[in-house]
């Protein structure tokens, strides 16, 4: 613990990430690879319990959406028609001394402490020469000119790498939704306004990719088309809006460390009309976690246009024939990770066995996102004992995702299920050979329940309804 107190908050999580299997630097036993990460047997579990909760909340519990799960690699037409060929790029600046490379935008914001968006190549390599921006690698302040770094994946389809193999990774999930539009539209009973929710792996080969798994150049996205009439977004914006903020809630992150900022006119991304960044208070510092734009007819204009295939939608009732609007709200599955982590890392002073002070680390995470909601530790390996746990987890776990754990002490066990964020530990004592009884430990309280094991199922019900 001495050692963990000298760590930053950020070092911190990482080194929890990895020491109980939440997050492993890929390709490890190969020196790793950059900005690269995989996840273990407990970041799986965080990783799928949030886009399960995404996908009830946004999806299956409402009438007007509908999912999707699009290809990873569509027709490179898809790409020129949305823009992405000709304007997905980022500012890329290269240090002369050390060659080290980094985006021009993030390089003044951070040493500036000033909003740069809007700006053009040559105003952003102007403001680094006049302002003499340092080096973050070298400390020198020797810059080539800023310039235009296209963020799609090349790839090539075929036996033959030429141009008319050329294809592309996905930069967004956003235009498998787009493409479809029309399919969904035939094979469904849905009248706009509607939405199409996905949840899916996009790439983008990211200038300067860091903060852990905050920015990666392979990441996962949790993404809504909402399509409208042309007319009337304004509200249905801000009822988007509101929902987001419930689902922060959902999630248990805190208004404190939550900030909405309106993305200024000239900063607007090529399709946007308006947007709203939603950012967190991560240990690094306020930056983005979602956002929700405006992305007008932009879309679907832009596909009509270059495939040829009609994208209007005729209002049965009413006879009335328009290109459908989109609000779309846009969340990131590892930004989403990294804030429930940040946000329910807690080290707090706890008595020991011997009544002096000492201190756990415990993960309070919400018990729909924790990656075992209970823990079943027998306090021996005896025999006895050992069959009645095996009955309490077969019975827990045809509910809940379980863990069984009976090495070590009992209270180095409690420190561990504190560490993974497990809400609640069942122990199975010697007691329980007479009273068919368990004791139950809250993560958060640490208080201490005993309960009859025919009733544990009705117990975890009332705590988890």
């Amino acid at each position: 613990m001495e050692e963990n107190v000298q760590m930053s908050p950020m070092d911190k999580i990482v080194n929890l990430a990895k020491r109980r299997g939440f997050v492993y630097p890929s390709s490890d036993i190969y020196g790793g690879l950059a900005n690269a990460w995989d996840y273990g047997p407990l970041g799986v579990e965080l990783k799928n319990n949030i886009k399960k909760l995404w996908w009830n909340f946004f999806i299956t519990s409402r009438r007007d959406m509908v999912g999707l799960d699009s290809s990873i690699i569509l027709n490179p037409k898809v790409w020129e028609a949305s823009g992405h060929v000709k304007v997905f790029n980022d500012p890329l600046v290269d240090c002369k001394s050390c060659h080290s490379r980094f985006r021009a935008d993030n390089l003044i914001e951070e040493q500036l402490k000033i909003d740069i968006g809007g700006k053009s190549l040559q105003e952003l390599s102007d403001i680094i020469t006049q302002e003499k921006l340092k080096c973050p690698s070298c400390g020198k302040s020797d810059w080539t000119d800023a310039r235009s770094f296209n963020l799609l994946f090349e790839t090539h389809l075929g036996v033959i790498k030429d141009d008319k193999s050329l294809a592309y990774l996905r930069g967004e999930t956003a235009q498998g939704i787009f493409i479809n539009f029309k399919n969904i539209l035939n094979t469904t009973r849905q009248k706009i306004p509607f939405g199409v929710g996905q949840i899916g792996k996009s790439f983008r080969n990211e200038v300067t990719p860091g903060n852990f798994i905050f920015r990666t150049r392979e990441f996962e996205q949790m993404e809504i088309e909402y399509f409208i009439k042309p007319t009337g977004w304004e509200a249905i914006f801000e009822k988007w809006l509101e929902d987001i903020k419930t689902w922060l809630k959902l999630i248990g992150l805190k208004d404190e460390d939550l900030h909405f900022h309106e993305i200024e006119k000239e900063a607007l991304a090529h399709y946007s009309k308006r947007t709203v960044d939603i950012e967190y208070k991560y240990p690094f510092g306020m930056s983005e976690l979602y956002g929700l734009a405006y992305r007008t007819d932009f879309d679907l204009k832009n596909h009509q246009t270059a495939s040829g295939v009609e994208m209007t939608y005729t209002d049965e009732e009413t006879g009335e024939k328009y290109l459908p609007n989109v609000v779309e709200p846009s969340f990131g599955v590892e930004r989403t990770f990294l804030a429930v982590l940040a946000n329910s890392y807690t080290e707090e002073a706890v008595p020991d066995a011997k009544g002096e002070d000492a201190s756990r680390i415990v993960l309070k995470l919400p018990k729909t996102l924790a990656p075992y909601k209970i823990a079943v530790l027998p306090l021996s390996k005896k025999t006895e004992l050992n069959s009645i746990s095996q009955e309490v987890f077969e019975l827990l776990a045809k509910k809940y995702t379980c863990d069984y754990d009976e090495t070590q002490s009992i209270g180095k066990r409690y420190r561990r299920q504190d560490e993974i964020g497990t809400p609640y530990c069942v122990t199975i004592d010697f007691e329980t050979l007479n009273d068919k009884a368990v004791t139950v430990r809250d993560r958060d309280t640490m208080k201490q329940d005993r309960v009859a094991i025919d009733e544990l199922a009705n117990y975890f019900i009332s705590k988890f309804e």
